[in-house]
């Protein structure tokens, strides 16, 4: 009969080999949709610079100095966009990036300005509601597989308090995707949008005309502009996402397979002593009954 030590052990070897399929099946999970993430990202760039070069070109018939998404104006008050995670088990993906928007909500309350914060992910939004910043916004829930829908609610938030003047500017931080090994917790500034210069091009330059005029045009623009970027922003945090929590699931089952290593060694070194001590047993008992037998 196994001892109390050994039964122990197999039962933690058990625990740990369900633990075990569950990590592996996470990171498989998070493998297949990495590439999905990724191809997402790739196919919103050309959207994006379609627009940038669409107001490049409203830009240069003079339009627009006085739009109010592009108003330079005294920041009093600064809306911070955090984006984190809905879900854990993904490393320190949404700690870094509240680690930083902390940093920058500490820098700005030494200069004296107010903070609203727009949080989009559980993680997020727990860490700041927990220690009593004013949340503006929460979005929840569209962190795994954002749609347009979801940066447009997002993006309309933000959009509506800085153009009523509720705040004075506002900055993103997500994590940016380079590569499935590499993502890196970024800040970037929304608004005031600040416009794309036209690059100079070489050869003869067309004259445009407008239908309706720049400044009717460049007014549906520039919402649609800061729409598409929140949805890069959502696209690439995704990504990260994905690819932060598969290495921390490739982390946790190789951490699984090496304590059912060390587990299996100290059961089998168990079972061992059990063998060794049940044969001194018998043979300490069979050397008795023959001396008592003689």
């Amino acid at each position: 009969m196994a001892s109390a030590q050994l039964r122990d052990t197999r039962r933690r070897i058990r625990s740990v080999e369900a633990i075990k399929k569950i990590t592996r099946a996470m990171e498989l999970i998070a493998t297949s949709r990495i590439p999905k993430a990724q191809g997402r990202v790739n196919a919103s760039k050309p959207y994006t610079a379609k627009l940038i070069e669409v107001i490049e070109n409203v830009g240069a018939a003079g339009a627009g100095a006085k739009h109010r998404l592009l108003e330079q104006r005294e920041i009093k008050t600064v809306g911070l966009l955090v984006v984190g995670s809905d879900r854990g088990l993904a490393g320190s993906y949404s700690s870094n990036v509240i680690r930083l928007a902390e940093s920058r909500i500490r820098e700005l309350d030494r200069e004296g300005k107010d903070v609203v914060l727009y949080a989009v992910g559980k993680k997020a939004q727990a860490y700041f509601r927990y220690r009593g910043f004013r949340i503006e916004g929460s979005y929840l829930g569209v962190t795994d597989t954002p749609g347009y829908g979801d940066a447009r609610a997002v993006a309309s938030s933000a959009v509506t308090a800085f153009a009523t003047g509720r705040i004075d500017s506002v900055e993103v931080f997500f994590t940016r995707y380079q590569s499935a090994m590499t993502q890196t917790p970024t800040r970037v500034d929304l608004l005031p949008i600040t416009p794309p210069e036209r690059a100079d091009r070489e050869g003869p330059t067309a004259t445009y005309e407008f239908e309706p005029s720049p400044e009717e045009i460049l007014d549906r623009l520039l919402p649609r502009y800061v729409e598409a970027t929140v949805f890069n922003v959502l696209l690439e945090a995704s990504a990260s996402e994905h690819s932060a929590r598969r290495r921390a699931m490739k982390a946790a089952t190789d951490n699984a397979e090496e304590l059912i290593r060390v587990l299996s060694v100290q059961a089998n070194r168990a079972r061992q002593a059990e063998i060794t001590t049940a044969i001194t047993e018998i043979v300490g008992g069979a050397e008795a009954l023959a001396e008592k037998s003689t």
